[in-house]
């Protein structure tokens, strides 16, 4: 997978997390761990766009 590839798909991965974060917090009692989750995945990815976009 070509580095613009592998940034295009993170950059969905962390549009859908974002769709799942909004879902989690419009319930009526949303789950902290999940919440925690879903934060530190979108850190993680975008830690990783930024390290591929700078390299």
């Amino acid at each position: 997978m070509s580095r613009v590839a592998r940034i295009d798909s993170l950059k969905d991965r962390h549009s859908s997390l974002d769709t799942t974060l909004s879902k989690e917090l419009s319930r009526p009692a949303p789950d902290e761990n999940v919440l925690l989750d879903i934060k530190r995945q979108k850190l993680a990815i975008k830690d990783e766009i930024v390290r591929l976009e700078t390299s």
